[in-house]
């Protein structure tokens, strides 16, 4: 239920001690005095209750509105600036994507960026898996998504690379294989990737794993109980149909200037701690990819661009956003668009991006209140068990 003021950021700049389980906890608190005093008018017919009722509710639903205004009022001014060019290519996932080869994708990608790019760009940002023809880590440096971010380096040195692709390892040995590993019909054992790749001048490639997984189509849950009854079973919509492998630590990237991005893919910006967890490694700007086609033009695209101003909020960060198509743009750290592209629509996005060096307080916490609330979940629950049998003994 916090999710649904991100539409409404000006309401809940407090989400930078909470983040969205407090606004979470804020509609159920108002909805239990309302119907607390709902339920005492009708046992006593009195007005008055309403009248402290309401005034209970206002104060309660206005005082962190008021706070919000003060925050945002009193945020402190960005420290330097970065420039960015977010791409969007706008290549259709159930038509083109997956059956456009890496070469074709580069060229067009070539061309995009070249009408944009300047000696003083900082980062060229591209999509999820916009590299999607399948490479293999092992031959990297002979790859189409190589060779891009190469040629821009050779011609503007200070400019770093931050992309997604398509990638995999195989196994030379079947010891090596994890739960997360896929047996190709070939007979071999291969990790698949949803990945991002970081280059920058004379600097050896860096590689980031997609580790907040969609299920039934990137991640198999539960394969212990599953897997006898349902056997390899993947949701196929379109792509790539394989257990994706993920990492342990969240990643930050160094630019050349020493500003630090976080290499978030597509699904993991929806949830604010594992978010946090890169500001945590010392990322300072929130650097999005993402392939937001898959819904069409409905509502998802819309909601998915939104719910990053919750993240910016989170953890006083801007955001940069590079949709395949979707919405690409810029987000300040309190929540405000700064730029952004349409839907289904081809080309790019570039501007200065504030850079802040603040960590809030839920960066440092996380999700405490969705902790205390299993917590309590859990002490009510036992509680009510030994009570009941209590009962049951007295009677």
């Amino acid at each position: 239920m916090g999710n649904a003021f991100s539409e409404n950021t000006a309401l809940i700049q407090w989400y930078e001690y909470t983040g969205t389980f407090g606004g979470t906890l804020w509609v159920l608190i108002a909805n239990i005095l309302v119907l607390k005093a709902i339920l005492l008018f009708q046992q006593h017919k009195d007005k008055a209750i309403l009248v402290r009722s309401s005034i209970k509710l206002i104060l309660f639903v206005g005082i962190p509105i008021g706070i919000s205004f003060l925050i945002k009022s009193n945020l402190d001014e960005a420290e330097s600036h970065i420039e960015v060019i977010a791409l969007q290519p706008n290549v259709d996932p159930y038509s083109e994507k997956y059956h456009t080869d890496d070469e074709a994708i580069k060229k067009k990608l070539l061309k995009l960026v070249s009408e944009e790019i300047k000696p003083t760009t900082d980062l060229v940002l591209l999509p999820e898996t916009v590299f999607a023809q399948g490479t293999r880590f092992k031959n990297f440096q002979i790859s189409e998504a190589h060779d891009f971010s190469q040629r821009l380096i050779s011609d503007f040195p200070n400019v770093s690379v931050l992309g997604g692709i398509s990638a995999y390892d195989i196994l030379e040995n079947e010891s090596e294989k994890s739960h997360q590993s896929n047996l190709h019909p070939r007979g071999f054992w291969y990790n698949d990737y949803n990945a991002a790749f970081f280059e920058k001048a004379n600097q050896t490639t860096e590689f980031y794993y997609k580790s907040k997984l969609v299920v039934g189509v990137e991640n198999f849950p539960y394969q212990s109980v599953l897997r006898p009854i349902l056997g390899d079973v993947m949701l196929d919509l379109g792509g790539t149909v394989a257990m994706k492998t993920t990492q342990v630590e969240r990643s930050a990237y160094s630019l050349n200037n020493g500003v630090k991005v976080a290499p978030i893919i597509c699904y993991e910006s929806v949830y604010g701690e594992y978010v946090s967890q890169y500001v945590q490694n010392g990322a300072e700007i929130l650097a999005i990819m993402t392939n937001d086609a898959w819904w069409a033009e409905t509502q998802g695209h819309k909601q998915h661009w939104s719910y990053a101003k919750l993240r910016a909020i989170e953890t006083r960060k801007a955001v940069a956003r590079s949709a395949n198509t979707g919405i690409s743009g810029f987000i300040d750290a309190d929540g405000t668009e700064i730029k952004k592209t349409k839907y289904n629509q081809l080309g790019l996005i570039s501007g200065k991006i504030p850079v802040y060096k603040k960590e809030t307080f839920y960066v440092k916490s996380g999700d405490y209140i969705a902790r205390v609330a299993q917590f309590l979940a859990i002490f009510i629950f036992l509680f009510a068990v030994v009570k009941f049998k209590r009962s049951g003994v007295k009677r």
